[in-house]
């Protein structure tokens, strides 16, 4: 399966096409809006798999370029560049694509971070809102410490929740984080449960900048 990580320059999108490239024979191909710096993050990744003797071809896009003919396109971007990226990328979807958002808005003051809530009522509902009617919208992956997910020789042993209204498109998400050694996806419900999902993940910020050893905090349920 190609998956297009757009944006996939960033903390969340390395540690994404790392972990599918090395555990998973799925076409990983880097997005960015500038294709020179995601060519150049394509071939770190490649070296740092063939360092740990894994040869696999990686390459990197403009966003619109990556999308082409993807089955998955991830939107590993902040909120607010999220509808935007959809939005340069419409003409490269089609309704066998689906897309995918770990988004979340959030704010911070000086007592830590807060979940920014938009009027849509989510990140996933605000891309689901930008994208086309056919192409379905999946929310995943929004609660994982970027750092623990790029660092290969960590086990992960945490779950990411999904959450949609296109149970196929939520079955073929949830069997590719399944691909992920360590991740277990469970089923959150359809769109309208994505806020929930979402604020988790200042929380889990504020638990680790609070606590001693736990800088790349994950959640496991029980």
């Amino acid at each position: 399966m190609r998956i297009a990580l757009l944006g996939g320059t960033g903390d969340i999108g390395e540690g994404l096409a790392l972990r599918w490239a090395y555990h998973t024979d799925h076409e990983v191909v880097i997005g960015s809006r500038d294709p020179e710096k995601a060519r150049a993050k394509a071939e770190e990744y490649e070296t740092e798999l063939s360092s740990r003797g894994v040869d696999r071809k990686i390459n990197g896009f403009e966003n619109a370029m990556a999308a082409d003919r993807a089955r998955v396109v991830v939107l590993a971007v902040p909120a607010y560049h999220a509808t935007d990226t959809v939005e340069s990328i419409v003409d490269s979807l089609d309704d066998e694509t689906i897309l995918v958002t770990p988004a979340t808005g959030m704010k911070r003051d000086d007592d830590g971070f807060h979940y920014n809530r938009p009027g849509a009522g989510s990140v996933t509902q605000l891309v689901a809102n930008a994208a086309p009617e056919t192409v379905p919208v999946v929310g995943a992956f929004h609660n994982l410490a970027a750092g623990r997910l790029a660092d290969l020789d960590t086990d992960l042993g945490i779950d990411t929740l999904l959450v949609a209204d296109d149970p196929d498109a939520k079955d073929i998400v949830s069997l590719l984080a399944d691909d992920i050694d360590g991740l277990r996806p469970l089923d959150a419900g359809g769109l309208n449960n994505a806020a929930e999902v979402e604020s988790l993940t200042p929380l889990l910020i504020n638990v680790a900048m609070h606590n001693d050893g736990l800088h790349d905090l994950g959640v496991r349920f029980e």
